[in-house]
């Protein structure tokens, strides 16, 4: 058989497993708060919204109750989570206490930081003025990952990564609740970067501090 007639088989590409799709589809849903605190999910609704059996849902709520986001009520559904002051108030203590060592630890600043941190900040204001919040609260939070992985301590870089959607589902309420927020944001994160440029350590701890700081303001009620 000559060559050309041999055609190499068309390869498809698998879905990810139902539940899988519907942890996804929920997890992304309750960080974007387009399911807010209070919501209750029933098992029908969700299986009919991403196209599987009921199933693979109860499997994917499980394993978000376990994460913390819900709570599971027998025969009646899925209660997402508020975020409560409390989990503000511990979300806020540890990113202090890792982001004003790896700030501090950043000094003197690497080309390559200093350009990824440039290029984070130009994203964000592009996301800001579109309106795009649940965008702009990723790019927050990379923005400072970007710092504390600038150390090379993994222990540390993990600890930072266990925050990671306590930290994006904050930043997009603060952004819905507090829409003016966004321009301080972004004026603080200029500050940083200013500060890193600058090569003066003890001026980027104090920003870092200021700009983690004022989501204790948050820890005076729930944030839906």
């Amino acid at each position: 058989m000559p060559a050309s007639a041999v055609t190499a088989p068309a390869t498809t590409l698998k879905r990810p497993p139902a539940a899988e799709r519907v942890y996804a589809h929920v997890k992304q849903a309750v960080l974007e708060r387009r399911y807010e605190g209070g919501t209750i999910l029933t098992e029908g609704e969700l299986a009919e919204a991403v196209g599987v059996s009921r199933t693979p849902v109860r499997e994917a709520l499980l394993k978000l109750e376990v994460e913390g986001l819900l709570r599971l009520y027998p025969k009646k559904g899925a209660l997402v989570l508020p975020v409560s002051a409390q989990e503000i108030a511990d979300v806020v203590e540890t990113r202090l206490l890792v982001e004003t060592h790896a700030v501090r630890k950043a000094v003197p600043a690497s080309a390559g930081l200093l350009a990824r941190l440039g290029e984070l900040l130009d994203q964000q204001r592009v996301q800001a003025a579109a309106g795009d919040f649940a965008a702009a609260a990723v790019t927050d939070r990379c923005f400072h990952a970007e710092i504390v992985r600038s150390g090379g301590n993994d222990i540390l870089s993990r600890l930072y990564d266990q925050l990671r959607d306590r930290q994006l589902r904050m930043g997009v309420a603060v952004m819905h609740s507090h829409p003016d927020r966004i321009a301080k944001t972004l004026a603080e994160h200029e500050e940083i970067l200013a500060a890193l440029v600058a090569g003066d350590a003890e001026a980027a701890v104090a920003v870092v501090t200021r700009h983690v700081g004022w989501f204790q303001n948050l820890a005076r009620g729930d944030v839906r």
